[in-house]
């Protein structure tokens, strides 16, 4: 820890480059924070508001949607326009927004502007990490830079409900908009002083690539969050397939234009490729396994929302202390050992689950385990992404590592969420005129509780044996395939 620590110091002593990792660290805990912090919000704004079903379902998914679809868009106009100059724009439309938030009075008002959030989170998350190359050209500063980026996002999704509740304890719904203000004031004031990265040579970035990128990303996301929440029907089909036939327009016009938003060649080099997907199942993993440990820990074992958070807390700390003590062992290691490593402590986190009956310590170890994996993962496989493209690609490269990074949250929650469902639902028998589809349903009724806790436990048991299985086999994938000094 020692040796990955000193440079850190050393360059927040530097104040140039205390600044960068200032402008670099604020907008990315803002951006993970927003992801969730909403959520706990939610039954106070319905309240006051009186928003539909559906209106509730789009304040949560306007955001999340509009920020997958344009971050490929945001990172390719970066790399022509400036990182920092696009950081300082969606640093600044996000505070505007937030504000105008904090202060809406109908539904609509609060879709309209998560979606504008959106469109300015789009621009500032590839900027973040692109800038770590402008900021940080030597090579050991870029690697602790980079564990830095890793670490906020893994602290920023711990702080969101952490955060949420606190306001709401003390404060109104709008109080988790004005939370944006504190963090991006900062860098809209140090911004300027940060080196602008280098920018790609090319003219007007081409329209009908931007909207095919939007609608590919809408329609993946869509789907994928429609199967997670009701199961795979005609609907999340459609909208999945609909997502791929614009997906495929995308990737055929990228290769027939001389200056393509996004350079599909990129793809060649295995050390960005396979850490991409690296990404994906790393993030997928993770928020597969928050998934079915929620509802186990509040509803299974019984304990309260903030007992269940402390459960996990030990993994967070742990996490955040690996995300940099990773830097050391990666200039010693090669990636793909040190990946594949890695992704076998997933593994050991799912096959505890699946051999060992679970309790609340068992939950806690296999989440530590898990989440200690997945931050290290992060820190090697950016860096990674960063260190395999030119410096006028960065924020290409960036935009796809956080397209994977939101593909994977929602493949996570549909296909282990959707598996543990599955499993928990063939092992329940219920009574005739009884709905219990969920966990949650199921100890509404009563003396169905026991036996759905059974079925449930079964249904994780199961899910992650096969997890686990599907992780190995994945790390001897990347062992042959990130063959990369």
């Amino acid at each position: 820890m020692h040796e990955a620590s000193s440079p850190l110091f050393s360059m927040m002593r530097d104040r140039a480059k205390g600044a960068a990792l200032l402008v670099i660290m604020l907008p990315v805990l803002l951006v993970t924070i927003d992801n969730t912090i909403l959520n706990f919000a939610l039954p106070r704004i319905a309240a006051d508001l009186n928003p539909g079903a559906a209106a509730q379902l789009w304040m949560i998914d306007a955001y999340s949607l509009v920020l997958a679809g344009l971050l490929v868009t945001m990172g390719s106009s970066g790399d022509r326009l400036g990182h920092r100059r696009l950081l300082f724009i969606g640093c600044g439309g996000f505070a505007v927004v937030s504000l105008l938030l904090a202060l809406s009075q109908q539904s609509w008002q609060l879709i309209a502007g998560r979606a504008l959030l959106g469109v300015f989170g789009a621009m500032i998350l590839p900027a973040t990490l692109a800038l770590i190359s402008s900021a940080f050209p030597e090579r050991e500063e870029r690697r602790v830079a980079v564990a830095v980026w890793a670490t906020c996002l893994t602290l920023g999704s711990a702080l969101g409900p952490l955060l949420g509740g606190v306001l709401l304890q003390f404060f109104g719904w709008p109080s988790v908009f004005l939370v944006a203000l504190p963090f991006l004031l900062p860098v809209l004031l140090l911004a300027p002083s940060i080196k602008e990265t280098e920018r790609q040579a090319g003219g007007a970035i081409d329209l009908a690539s931007i909207l095919l990128s939007l609608a590919a990303m809408t329609g993946i996301m869509l789907g994928l969050k429609h199967a997670a929440a009701t199961g795979l029907d005609a609907q999340a089909v459609l909208c999945l397939l609909a997502g791929a036939a614009w997906g495929l327009l995308f990737v055929r016009r990228q290769l027939r234009l001389d200056q393509p938003l996004l350079d599909l060649r990129l793809f060649r080099r295995p050390a960005f490729s396979v850490s991409i997907l690296v990404n994906l199942v790393s993030l997928g993993l993770l928020i597969g396994f928050i998934f079915f440990a929620t509802q186990l820990l509040q509803l299974v074992f019984g304990l309260s929302p903030l007992a269940a958070c402390l459960v996990l807390v030990p993994g967070q700390a742990l996490a955040i202390m690996a995300g940099m003590a990773v830097v050391p062992v990666a200039q010693r290691v090669v990636p793909n050992r040190l990946i594949a490593l890695c992704l076998l402590g997933a593994a050991a986190a799912f096959a505890l689950m699946a051999l060992v009956e679970a309790t609340v310590l068992s939950l806690g170890i296999a989440f530590l385990l898990l989440n200690v994996s997945v931050a290290a993962i992060t820190s090697v496989s950016n860096d990674l992404v960063l260190g395999s493209v030119p410096a006028d690609r960065a924020g290409s490269a960036s935009s796809v590592s956080e397209t994977a990074y939101e593909v994977g949250v929602v493949l996570g929650t549909t296909l282990i969420g959707g598996a543990v469902a599955a499993v928990y639902r063939l092992s329940l028998v219920v009574p005739d005129g009884v709905s219990a589809a969920t966990l949650a349903e199921a100890y509404a009724v009563d003396g169905l509780a026991p036996a759905a806790g059974l079925a449930f436990r079964e249904g994780v048991m199961v899910t992650s044996g096969v997890v686990a299985v599907v992780v190995v086999a994945f790390a001897l994938v990347v062992m042959r395939g990130l063959r990369v000094r």
